[in-house]
């Protein structure tokens, strides 16, 4: 069983400012509140292609999930460890990013993919987020349908959390906006 699904949202942003945004996501104390479910972000390594001009990131990030009462203890914890590698091309003006669990693989696969590009509308002003998450639940097969049951609230967890990221990086936007118009004065 896979739950998949995929989102599409317009920041009304140039694509330079959201991916700023997108790198200060973790680090503003004001997003700790707001993005309570991220226990820690780490940078395992970074590199610039010299050759592409490419820069390739890989961040491991912890996460607390809490779940219902009986899959913690099937499952012994409700932290999860996943790796972000991320692949921003300012020569084409892309930055994609992959996530993935790698603790809890045993019971569940999460991967998570963001892309953002220029609004093909209006390039120069808006960014276009598209992101696909898919979960699997690895049951037994005498609780496949509790799997189908974790899966489903597990995706509304991941959406719930989509909509905090957006209100998150909304924000960051607005405030790079504010830093440069009060620069350019």
């Amino acid at each position: 069983m896979v739950k998949a699904y995929r989102q599409e949202h317009v920041y009304k942003h140039p694509w330079e400012r959201v991916t700023s945004a997108s790198w200060r996501k973790f680090a503003d104390p004001e997003n700790k509140r707001i993005l309570s479910h991220i226990v820690d972000v780490d940078t395992l390594n970074h590199s610039l292609d010299p050759s592409s001009g490419k820069l390739c990131t890989t961040r491991a990030i912890t996460i607390h999930c809490p779940g219902p009462w009986f899959v913690r203890r099937i499952v012994g914890q409700d932290i999860c460890h996943c790796v972000e590698s991320t692949v921003v091309d300012a020569q084409s003006r892309s930055m994609q990013l992959t996530s993935r669990n790698i603790s809890l693989q045993k019971f569940i696969e999460v991967e998570e993919k963001i892309r953002y590009d220029p609004h093909p509308d209006n390039p120069s002003g808006w960014t276009v987020c598209q992101q696909e998450t898919r979960i699997r639940i690895k049951p037994l097969s005498a609780l496949a349908s509790m799997a189908e049951k974790v899966e489903q609230r597990c995706a509304e967890r991941f959406l719930q959390n989509s909509v905090k990221g957006r209100e998150v990086m909304e924000r960051i936007c607005k405030y790079l906006e504010a830093e440069s118009s009060s620069l350019a004065l």
